[in-house]
């Protein structure tokens, strides 16, 4: 794929071989440098080349990324903010967003969602460091290298003296992640990305936006008044998710407090515990009394130690110096600017915080792995014997069956299309009393919504099993036998068919947790055979009931 149309191929050293993203003022592709090692390159849109305030901006993006060295931010390689075609040049990571990566695989938990939100932190402490305000901290902001977020896009950073950052009366951010004093428009500060990362992470631990969807307006309304909903994380951190997401920013903890409180659990780990901001201490593992102070006790007994940053550089030498072809003072609201340190960096630091905590470094990450072998074995074993006993009463009763069938898996897609439409409103407008009675009152119109999928899902289904029975028919079976193998395969049919998420679901949410310990997994299986065999019995005993016909098509 070439870059955009119209656009050069070549900017400065670099070959563009890619467009990966874009925004107001910048675009980023995927650019191969001079050694052959492949970067991202952020470039000024073309009809804002000639703007010099455009490239001013720009040479400022620059000029404040160069200070920023930690591990958890995109590094700058190279930049010409007054070149023909101004650029940035920053290392590429192909990665996924969180906001992908939650999607794809979902919500992260336990030790790797406490890695997440120290390393977003530590990140965020570097970005202070040097006196630079992130500003747009959000899921779409960070990219997930592994497990490890790495945090981009300065594109609304400004240095936190700038006077011209209240100037132009511009909106800068997204709303959900915005703290409710920018809202109002004070000025911002530090706590305003303590509360952005609070609901980065919070996005992380549940996999929806902590203050709903909807229209703009109503999420920064509900910003203001701080309802938020957290429900699903664990403690202590959902206790200082919640502090951090305070409406008022005097109320939040500081990004130090949140540091040396989520370290020990994190980035580092060798580190003592020490009580959550606000809260009292509590955590996953035993720790020793004897190294366990209370952050306020900590924080007299020694100086504040210095920027995570600095600390890191220490023990972990910071990357080479950049190289800026124009030496210029000067930040684009820009795009994504992609880079990690070097990998053995964050191999070392991921391997002690892992030895550390007793776990593997060398084990595949399985952000989320499957029920074990077992478990599905039986799962698809009740499944086969539920199919069988269909079978069975197609075999007893086959218009019976049909209409049973027919009711079930209208009833089962309404009443998921109803439960859901009332979670999907939960998630815009929070919980609310009412809701039972939503539920019922708008029953009748998803009774309506899941005729199309029922008719589909049935009638695809049916022919499945109609061809199972032409099958018997061609091996001269007896009706019995032909009837109970096409309901057996209609059975199947409708777990696996197209739209069956809407029937399989309710079902699943009752079977599988039976199928988890062994013996209400047999005390299911047997009562579906038990029935099994009371029909197959009256069968052999009466045969076909074709109710309410007295005989069965095609003269059966």
């Amino acid at each position: 794929m070439r870059p955009e149309s119209g656009a050069p191929t070549r900017v400065g050293d670099y070959s563009l071989l890619t467009q990966l993203g874009e925004g107001g003022m910048g675009i980023v592709h995927l650019a191969q440098g001079p050694d052959g090692r492949r970067v991202a390159l952020k470039v000024l849109r073309p009809q804002i080349v000639g703007d010099k305030e455009a490239r001013g901006r720009l040479a400022r993006e620059v000029s404040s990324l160069t200070r920023i060295r930690s591990p958890w931010v995109a590094e700058m390689l190279a930049a010409d903010p007054w070149a023909e075609i101004p650029y940035v040049v920053t290392r590429y990571v192909p990665g996924l967003t969180l906001h992908e990566h939650v999607a794809a695989e979902g919500s992260i938990e336990g030790r790797d969602l406490h890695w997440l939100a120290g390393c977003l932190a530590e990140g965020l402490a570097a970005v202070h460091a040097v006196g630079v305000l992130h500003r747009d901290i959000k899921p779409g902001n960070v990219l997930m290298e592994g497990r490890t977020p790495i945090l981009i896009d300065f594109g609304l950073a400004r240095v936190a003296d700038d006077i011209r950052l209240t100037q132009t009366g511009w909106l800068l951010g997204t709303p959900g992640y915005l703290a409710p004093e920018i809202l109002y428009g004070d000025d911002a500060t530090p706590a305003a990305d303590v509360h952005a990362w609070a609901a980065t992470v919070a996005y992380a631990a549940t996999g929806r936006a902590p203050y709903g969807r909807g229209p703009a307006m109503a999420i920064m309304d509900r910003t203001r008044r701080g309802q938020h909903d957290l429900s699903g994380i664990e403690q202590p951190l959902a206790d200082v998710l919640a502090m951090a997401l305070n409406p008022d920013p005097l109320e939040r903890p500081l990004l130090e407090e949140v540091l040396a409180w989520i370290r020990p659990l994190s980035t580092r780990p060798e580190l003592p515990q020490v009580a959550p901001p606000g809260g009292v201490f509590a955590t996953n593992a035993p720790v020793d009394d004897d190294f366990t102070l209370p952050l306020a006790l900590a924080a007299q007994a020694s100086p504040p130690a210095p920027p995570t940053p600095r600390t890191i550089a220490e023990e972990y030498p910071p990357p080479p110096p950049l190289s800026v072809v124009a030496p210029l003072p000067l930040t684009i609201p820009g795009t994504a600017v992609h880079l990690p340190p070097p990998p053995t960096v964050m191999d070392r630091i991921e391997r002690e915080w892992d030895q550390a905590h007793g776990f593997d470094p060398d084990a595949p990450f399985a952000p989320q792995p499957k029920a074990p072998l077992g478990e599905r074995l039986r799962r698809w074993t009740a499944i086969g014997v539920a199919a069988i006993a269909l079978g069975a009463g197609f075999a007893a009763a086959p218009w019976i069956a049909t209409l049973a069938v027919v009711l079930a898996v209208w009833l089962l897609r309404a009443g998921s299309l109803a439960a859901s439409a009332v979670a999907d409103r939960r998630t815009v407008r929070g919980i609310k009393w009412y809701d039972g009675l939503r539920l019922i009152t708008t029953s009748p119109w998803h009774l309506v919504r899941a005729i199309t999928g029922t008719v589909v899902l049935v009638a695809w289904s049916a022919g499945l099993g109609l061809a199972a029975g032409l099958i018997c028919y061609a091996f001269a079976l007896d009706v019995p036998s032909t009837l109970m193998a096409c309901g057996a395969t209609l059975g199947v049919a409708l777990w696996s068919g197209p739209g069956a998420s809407r029937f399989r679901s309710p079902i699943a949410r009752v079977l599988y947790p039976a199928c988890r310990p062994t013996l209400p997994w047999l005390f299911c299986c047997a009562g579906l055979l038990a029935v099994s065999a009371v029909l197959g019995v009256l069968v052999a005993g009466q045969g076909t009931h074709w109710v309410p016909w007295s005989n069965g098509p095609f003269g059966l």
